[in-house]
């Protein structure tokens, strides 16, 4: 019978075997378990001796392997220092005496060719050394690795429960942080080894591939165990949008142990993150993987937010008829969380040197692309349905109701994210890449069709808007009295201009909202540039009907012709001071890729700006309308003239002293005057201009050729009455210029040579 051995001193106990201890035996029923754990422990241990045993042999493999490269190395060396010692010899220079006293002769026997590849088998070998120690060193780092992580995946070994459990893994992640910087170094200084960084790399995949998901799994438990989601029977109040004081942050509410396992599981999957950056930057180039790489949402703030996503869906799809409760529940967990993300997460994201990622931004950022992988998935496809399934008027009428109503549903949520991140202070919200992550139109990036679609509405819900305004004939005569736009007093548009650039500033103002600039210049042509398009359409509508009515002969008709251009040049100058805003300058600066959405290439700006089509439009509307108020001026005072041009008898007879001026062209000048007055009163100041210098110039078109060039015979008395004729002339245009004979070159010249053969 063997002897009992006594039992060991309770001191000499360690924490972890109190702790198996505790776990084994809570209560005295347990004790009768104790063969069957007796049993359990020796074939763990005989586990252990096998793979003892295995570590042994690896261990006598790596010294065999390290033997070999030594004597490899040693006898390298060994062959370097003998050449050196031939190049010693070689280098000594014997004294030759001559005969006759002659003066002695040396000779150095230095093979000068052979030193250039002797240098180079040196440096060869120097290179192999650095590489022996550098695979070695390598080696044995991935061995710890390996092991580190054989030993944290193996729950039977470990208690969980105890320190030694977060301690192998930590230095697991220790050890690849360094591992990783080695290879960092080798990539750049050595770039022939590249075969060395591949085998490296693919043993730390392997490992990588073990270790998070074994890190996620332990960090979900965690989670669980601290009651997280927290139940959001609270938050699904009636005042959603109100904070709630009573919220129940179990991330708040962690304490001692508790709180130190959750922090070191937070702090390993941030550094897991951080060296997978790490390496990726390395495989691909830091500045290839850059942009690519600051994009990765946080491992560790996803987490949370899943199973919050999980629980919260379950309410969404009772509220798929009203969007805005789940608007406001996303926004309400957002904001009611928020601040734990700086004050508890922050830190631990800071000490595993993760640079450039805010704990608050991931956060709102993982909560935004969780409710809009919900829109896609479940709302826009039934308001899309609806749309496409609507013929009736009335039917077709309430889903585009319901669409706009979504578009600002969304709209507010997302000014209210930004809010939360822009109190950080750390993020720029003018970047297109951190607008896409937290921005729910961020949707539209993928669906461009979807964005087509709410052009579309958007247009024809501001045109049925602006329809209303235009057939109201007082929004026609009333002028614009805004002294805040400086132009209105210059061009003095009729107020329907004003009511039209609302409409369309509302459109722009929407796009704004959209957070990339290629999807916002797609929105402006489909939207905007149409609005604009179909406002020229109405104002040249009128001029067309006012022309085809009377050709323009009643006053009232030139008033009509006149306040359209004005309109025309208003909104020409409104939309040029726009454009130098920075939002539509972007636009044309080429800053995004015209590949990235199917059809694109459509959308391509002119290098006028975003409006540029529509500016040219304007313009040619302007042109024209102006010369044919020149021509149908031109017109009546050329039928009020025939009788003066015809009559070439009176240019030799004697002048009525009792008029200054030819009877038949009093009515012709007093034609001219009240119709170029009635514009004046009307048309804006620069058009008006543009428009008398056209009409005088083609009066002195009229009269050089139908007179002076028509073979007439003028007597002293005809050339000194022509001349007073044309003075009168010149009085009408004389209240829009100082000299008003400079815009009559022809009729100028051709007195000024009537005068001259008169005097000779």
């Amino acid at each position: 019978m063997d002897a009992i051995k006594p039992l060991p001193q309770v001191s000499s106990f360690s924490a972890s075997l109190f702790s198996f201890l505790d776990d084994s035996f809570r209560d005295a029923t347990d004790l009768s378990q104790s063969p069957v754990l007796v049993s359990e422990l020796r074939a763990e241990i005989s586990d252990l001796d096998q793979r003892l045993a295995g570590l042994n042999r690896q261990l006598e493999s790596g010294l065999a392997a390290y033997a070999s490269f030594s004597g490899r190395i040693g006898g390298l060396f060994s062959g370097v220092n003998a050449k050196l010692a031939d190049l010693s010899s070689s280098t000594c220079v014997p004294r030759l005496a001559s005969d006759g006293g002659k003066e002695e002769e040396t000779t150095e026997l230095v093979a000068g060719e052979e030193l250039p590849s002797l240098a180079k088998e040196v440096a060869q070998v120097e290179s192999v050394r650095a590489y022996a120690e550098t695979a070695l060193k390598l080696d044995t780092l991935v061995g710890d690795i390996e092991d580190a992580v054989m030993s944290s995946m193996n729950k039977n070994l470990i208690s969980p429960r105890s320190s030694s459990f977060e301690e192998v893994r930590l230095h697991a992640i220790k050890t690849l942080k360094k591992t990783e910087e080695i290879l960092s170094v080798v990539a750049r200084r050595h770039p022939r080894w590249a075969r060395l960084v591949s085998a490296v790399d693919h043993r730390v995949d392997r490992a990588l591939a073990m270790v998070r998901p074994q890190a996620i799994a332990d960090y979900r438990a965690l989670l669980t165990s601290l009651g997280w989601p927290p139940q959001l029977s609270t938050l699904t109040s009636p005042s959603l949008d109100s904070k709630s004081d009573n919220v129940q942050n179990p991330l708040f509410n962690m304490e001692g142990n508790l709180k130190s396992q959750y922090c070191g599981n937070f702090h390993a999957l941030c550094s897991l993150q951080g060296l997978q950056l790490q390496r990726k930057s390395r495989q691909l180039g830091n500045h290839k993987g850059e942009n690519v790489l600051f994009h990765q949402p946080l491992w560790a703030i996803e987490e949370l937010v899943n199973p919050l996503t999980v629980a919260s869906q379950r309410h969404f799809t009772k509220w798929s008829e009203k969007p805005e409760f789940i608007f406001a529940l996303v926004y309400k967990i957002t904001r009611d969380y928020v601040d734990s993300m700086d004050e508890l997460l922050q830190p631990l994201v800071d000490e595993a040197k993760l640079a450039g990622y805010s704990c608050r931004e991931e956060w709102v950022s993982a909560m935004v692309s969780s409710l809009s992988l919900y829109l896609v998935k479940e709302i826009f496809p039934i308001y899309v349905g609806q749309l496409n399934e609507a013929n009736e008027t009335d039917l077709r009428s309430e889903a585009k109701v319901s669409w706009l109503h979504l578009i600002d549903l969304m709209i507010s949520f997302d000014k209210r994210v930004q809010s939360l991140v822009s109190q950080s202070g750390i993020l720029s919200l003018q970047e297109d890449g951190n607008l896409l992550r937290i921005s729910s139109l961020s949707v539209f990036c993928d669906r461009p069709d979807w964005l087509d679609l709410w052009a579309e509405i958007e247009l024809d819900e501001r045109l049925v808007k602006f329809k209303a305004e235009i057939d109201n004939e007082r929004n026609w005569t009333v002028k614009v009295q805004d002294e805040l736009i400086s132009s209105s007093n210059v061009y003095r548009p009729p107020i329907v201009s004003s009511i039209f650039l609302q409409h369309l500033s509302s459109i722009i103002e929407r796009s704004k909202s959209v957070p990339a600039i290629y999807l916002r210049a797609r929105f402006l042509r489909l939207a905007a540039s149409p609005a604009i398009q179909k406002f020229l359409d109405s104002l040249l509508l009128r001029c067309q009907e006012a022309e085809g009515l009377t050709a323009l002969t009643e006053n009232n008709d030139l008033i009509m012709v006149s306040n359209s251009i004005n309109a025309a040049h208003y909104i020409e100058s409104v939309l040029e001071e726009w454009c130098e805003d920075v939002f539509f300058l972007e636009m044309v600066t080429g800053q995004y890729n015209p590949q990235e959405v199917t059809g694109l290439e459509n959308f391509t700006e002119p290098s006028e700006g975003i409006f540029g089509e529509e500016f040219e439009k304007l313009e040619k509307f302007r042109l024209e309308w102006i010369n044919k108020l020149s021509v149908v001026v031109l017109r009546g005072f050329d039928a009020r003239t025939r009788e003066y041009i015809k009559n070439r008898k009176q240019w030799q007879e004697k002048g009525d002293k009792e008029w200054t001026v030819s009877r038949a062209l009093v009515g012709a000048l007093d034609y001219l005057q009240g119709k170029t007055s009635i514009i004046e009163e009307n048309l804006n100041k620069a058009d008006f201009t543009a428009m008398w210098r056209s009409l005088a110039s083609e009066i002195d078109k009229l009269f050089y050729n139908s007179i002076l060039m028509a073979n007439v015979k003028f007597s002293d008395d005809g050339v000194e009455r022509f001349t007073e004729d044309m003075e009168v002339l010149y009085g009408v245009f004389r209240a829009w210029c100082v000299r008003p004979e400079g815009f009559f070159p022809k009729l100028s010249e051709g007195l000024r040579l009537l005068k001259v053969k008169r005097s000779m």
